[in-house]
């Protein structure tokens, strides 16, 4: 007995859809909102014995004031590398060195740069629904393929672009959702 092509495609797909979804969480969580979040360096890579390192893999960041990040290197001399990449990042904030602490006071967003924000926001979201409809077409062609070829019936063909379809469905809701969360933290005064 042959395994079922379509579970096995269904389940490829969702795992694909799956992965554009979690990818928006991160790339949401690294766009910068008016609050501290230590993930906001997860981006930030640091020069660590000729290796590029994110910070939070060479020092604690917490965030112990809503404008705030405190970074403390493990290693005490690596402090000037870590505030190098600081500096060099695409945060536009500026460190401040104290002993073998990093203070990153976050500078309130103006109007204008939070609606941009709120743009780039738009943006990715769209691109991973690119990616999400890219997954479903190419599921679906697999299995017309399948069908021209009669290894499913016509009907097997039609069931499975409804599942595909509901998937789609279900994580374009998800990204929407995402994407509004952000917008809403973003435009938070």
């Amino acid at each position: 007995m042959t395994a079922d092509p379509s579970k096995d495609l269904l389940k490829r797909t969702k795992k694909q859809m799956e992965a554009a979804l979690e990818a928006a969480k991160r790339e949401s969580t690294a766009i910068r909102t008016g609050r501290a979040n230590p993930s906001l360096l997860d981006r930030v890579m640091v020069e660590y014995y000729g290796d590029m390192v994110p910070v939070r893999h060479i020092a604690t960041v917490t965030a112990p004031e809503p404008r705030l990040l405190v970074i403390k290197p493990f290693d005490p001399s690596t402090t000037p590398a870590v505030r190098k990449a600081l500096q060099g990042s695409d945060l536009g904030v500026n460190p401040l060195v104290e002993a073998d602490i990093i203070r990153l006071p976050l500078p309130v967003l103006t109007e204008e740069r939070r609606r941009e924000l709120v743009k780039e926001v738009h943006k990715k979201t769209e691109e991973k629904k690119v990616e999400v409809r890219n997954s479903r077409r190419e599921a679906i062609d697999e299995m017309r393929k399948l069908e021209k070829t009669h290894k499913i019936s016509e009907d097997e063909l039609r069931y499975f672009q409804e599942q595909v379809q509901k998937l789609t469905d279900a994580h374009i809701q998800e990204l929407e959702e995402l994407q509004e969360k952000k917008e809403e933290e973003l435009l938070e005064v």
